[in-house]
């Protein structure tokens, strides 16, 4: 009787680790907005002079996200109960033409995900108007694409979330402008998400031990080898389960996310949001809310690039 106890114990708690693995998808519902309503900051942590305007824009044309919808609702609860920002969303590419970027002061790619074909988001939008040839097409993408690289280097701000970073993924000027590209992740899995200067004021809104995290862990190519950004958070290559074969790491780090500064303007880059449940957590609420903040110029920090 004991052993079947026993083994009915070890059942349940393997069910459960299997779960937290793998988190279910939640509905966008009332009850949720009001959990993370409860849970966000009362205040924003540094001080502003007036509200700024934030672009949510989420459209995709490869891998979707379900957690899309949650991550714009959080950000239009934390823009509205801080006080800090007006939030507008959009999955119209033409709010990527100068004249509507130029409205915002900052934008957010919320897994802003390519097709796998080119990587391009833009390509993959107007491959599907029967008006334009190939050429065309290629044409009007690097057109929007080099208007969130000026939009940036006047002033602008980007915060690229998860799988954001696909957008152009193929373009090395856009992997410069964000710090990397995306390279493949392995399955989810609890990791910890370690803190790489718990005084550096964009993570004082974390444990300065780091948290433990379900998500997707990221790798990275193109741009990220140069290390052309400031780290704030990393996990250890040693502790995730998964990698690609013949290229595990097991010594050394991979950033989580990082800021970085490109002429008058920011970017910052968070990849651990591929779940909703990601935000039922108030220290990563106000690590949102900090990271808003900063690209829409509200502070000033330490973005001095890690380098090689």
């Amino acid at each position: 009787m004991k052993k079947i106890i026993i083994y009915g114990i070890v059942f349940l708690a393997s069910v459960n680790f299997a779960l937290a693995q793998n988190p279910t998808e939640i509905p966008l519902d009332q009850d949720w907005k009001d959990k993370i309503t409860d849970l966000a900051p009362e205040k924003a942590n540094f001080p502003f002079k007036k509200k700024k305007k934030i672009l949510v824009f989420s459209l995709h044309t490869g891998f979707w996200h379900w957690v899309n919808p949650h991550t714009a609702a959080m950000i239009e609860i934390l823009g509205e109960k801080s006080g800090a920002f007006d939030v507008t969303t959009s999955t119209d590419v033409a709010m990527m033409e100068k004249d509507k970027l130029k409205e915002f002061d900052a934008v957010v790619f919320d897994n802003t995900n390519s097709k796998p074909k080119y990587r391009n988001l833009f390509v993959d939008v107007f491959s599907e108007d029967a008006s334009m040839d190939s050429v065309d097409v290629w044409a009007k993408a690097k057109e929007l694409e080099n208007n969130i690289i000026q939009y940036v280097k006047k002033g602008g701000g980007i915060l690229v979330v998860h799988g954001g970073n696909t957008m152009l993924n193929n373009s090395m000027e856009f992997s410069k402008l964000t710090g990397g590209s995306f390279d493949y992740h392995t399955k989810q899995q609890a990791f910890q998400v370690r803190i790489e200067d718990p005084s550096h004021p964009l993570t004082k809104s974390l444990p300065a031990e780091g948290y433990n995290h379900v998500d997707e862990p990221y790798f990275y190519k193109g741009a990220y080898d140069d290390l052309d950004f400031h780290p704030l958070t990393y996990f250890n290559n040693a502790e995730i389960e998964g990698q690609r074969k013949g290229q595990e790491k097991t010594s050394g780090k991979t950033y989580v996310s990082w800021i970085r500064k490109d002429g008058k303007g920011r970017a910052m880059y968070i990849s651990t949001s591929h779940n909703a449940q990601s935000f039922e957590n108030a220290d990563i609420l106000a690590y949102f809310l900090d990271a808003l903040q900063y690209v829409a110029g509200d502070v000033k920090v330490d973005e001095t690039p890690i380098g090689k």
